[in-house]
């Protein structure tokens, strides 16, 4: 449904889970629905646009954006890449071999990486993607939503997210804290010494 005609869906969904569930406090759960429906209809209009423009998947399009943020040479090794983009090694690879097909992309050995191998983009690459930067300034999947709102409502907006990544980020890579919970298995006495 649209704004102003009743419930929207995810109205609708936070709505049944307080009935069906008055006795939690769904506020930490409603929100990661909230931004995961966000999410999937960004990912969505903008797959749609890099199809539409440039006949490619939004994953593939991730790979040159990744390149050309990066700078001169434009080149980054395919670890740099998976861990940037959040995907496996073998997405990556085939992302790539796609990519190099196209001639938007080239492999070169890495001096730096005996046996290594960087990916560089190629000046068709670079044209390309500096096409979908200026789109994606211009007419991003999200404008005719963030028109609708003032500078300090997209400014928070974007404090919000940076700080939920962050935090969200930094507790993944924290090691794990010990469980209090979980009994530990009592220990064992040390075994007596063997009798001559």
């Amino acid at each position: 449904m649209k704004a102003g005609t009743g419930d929207s869906v995810i109205e609708q969904i936070a709505r049944q889970w307080r009935r069906e569930r008055p006795d939690l406090e769904l506020g930490d759960f409603l929100l990661a629905i909230y931004l995961r429906r966000l999410g999937h209809v960004i990912e969505s209009e903008y797959d749609h646009m890099c199809q539409a423009r440039f006949g490619m998947s939004a994953h593939d399009m991730r790979v040159l954006l990744a390149l050309r943020r990066v700078g001169p040479p434009y080149a980054l090794r395919p670890t740099d890449l998976f861990e940037a983009l959040l995907v496996t090694s073998g997405a990556v690879t085939k992302q790539v071999d796609r990519l190099e097909r196209r001639r938007l992309v080239k492999r070169l050995p890495d001096p730096a990486h005996g046996g290594g191998s960087r990916v560089q983009l190629t000046p068709r690459g670079l044209e390309m993607v500096d096409s979908a930067v200026e789109l994606l300034a211009t007419s991003s999947p999200i404008k005719p939503a963030t028109a609708q709102l003032d500078k300090g409502e997209r400014d928070a907006a974007a404090r919000f997210c940076l700080k939920m990544i962050a935090l969200l980020e930094a507790d993944r890579e924290a090691p794990a804290a010990p469980d209090p919970t979980r009994r530990s298995k009592p220990r064992r006495p040390p075994a007596a010494p063997a009798k001559a």
